[in-house]
């Protein structure tokens, strides 16, 4: 089972309130700190660390260089107007869309966005 997927985040505060208001997830409280917060997607939790977690974890190397993904986050909905209605309401609320809702080659309608610390995610719904 994949517990959590952690992202590093400028504020971890406004980027996890940015997901939990598009799709309606729960903060995870009990585990709150200065440096965390996590939420609950269903499935799985997303993990929001500070900068400051680099040291924590000896791992201040691994810090990312300027420009450039490193991870691709995907939410699967329930339906295509899912899909269109929550691409909107992430536009609305600072993302950029990158990729307008459409059907893929591999039979999903799915949309692109960047969030706004710039990290990418897609909105998915299998058909």
């Amino acid at each position: 089972m994949l517990s959590y997927v952690n992202v590093f985040a400028q504020d971890i505060h406004a980027l996890s309130r940015f997901y939990i208001d598009i799709f309606g997830f729960e903060e995870i409280a009990e585990i709150a700190s200065p440096i965390f917060v996590g939420i609950r997607t269903g499935q799985s939790n997303v993990g929001f660390n500070a900068p400051e977690v680099y040291g924590l974890l000896q791992i201040e190397d691994r810090k990312p260089e300027a420009g450039g993904a490193k991870f691709l986050l995907n939410f699967d909905v329930e339906s295509i107007e899912a899909v269109e209605r929550m691409t909107e309401k992430a536009v609305a609320r600072g993302a950029v869309l990158i990729k307008s809702p459409c059907r893929t080659y591999y039979n999903w309608y799915q949309s692109v966005l960047a969030d706004i610390e710039d990290n990418i995610f897609r909105i998915n719904h299998v058909i």
